[in-house]
């Protein structure tokens, strides 16, 4: 199993990062939250990662921290969830705002990130509100619950994107 990259950055794509270690290098599909925090092209990098294999699919996805790629490999664990959408759940809200949204239950603020619906966001709820309540090895803090909701609907209303408003909501709580 191919549990972690370093190497060099060679280029960066909106979600993908092309990462040269040794005479081999590695496309690596990365979340938004990952891409932020990475360098330009030649700075060094180490990702963890999680090599997904299926029959016709053999892609590396990769991470700042180990608790992003615990997440993405319980969230791929989900029916109806594949790599992408996982991705794009990582892309859209933090980390600790997809588990908070997990454990109070908020279908809401689950069905905001494209690509997941209410039905689908009602089956991770349902498939891993238990898992995540039983204990985190992220110890993550909630920091967006069902009531926040509201507002992030609210900014999203105004123009503002899912991430956009939850990272400004993060910001507010966090004061």
């Amino acid at each position: 199993m191919l549990a972690g990259v370093e190497g060099v950055i060679v280029s960066k794509t909106a979600n993908s990062v092309k990462v040269r270690a040794g005479p081999v290098t590695f496309l690596v599909s990365v979340p938004g939250s990952t891409l932020s925090k990475l360098g330009h092209p030649g700075s060094v990098v180490s990702l963890h990662t999680h090599l997904y294999v299926r029959e016709d699919v053999l892609a590396l996805y990769g991470f700042s921290s180990q608790q992003e790629l615990a997440l993405f490999e319980q969230l791929i664990t989900v029916s109806g969830i594949g790599p992408k959408v996982a991705l794009a759940l990582l892309t859209t809200l933090r980390a600790e705002q997809i588990i908070a949204a997990i454990i109070s239950g908020n279908a809401d603020l689950l069905s905001q990130v494209p690509g997941i619906g209410k039905k689908t966001a009602g089956r991770i709820i349902l498939d891993l509100r238990s898992k995540l309540e039983k204990g985190w090895e992220g110890e993550f803090l909630p920091s967006i619950t069902e009531s926040d909701s509201d507002a992030v609907s609210a900014l999203t209303g105004l123009g503002y994107s899912i991430r956009e408003a939850t990272q400004a909501l993060g910001n507010i709580l966090i004061l």
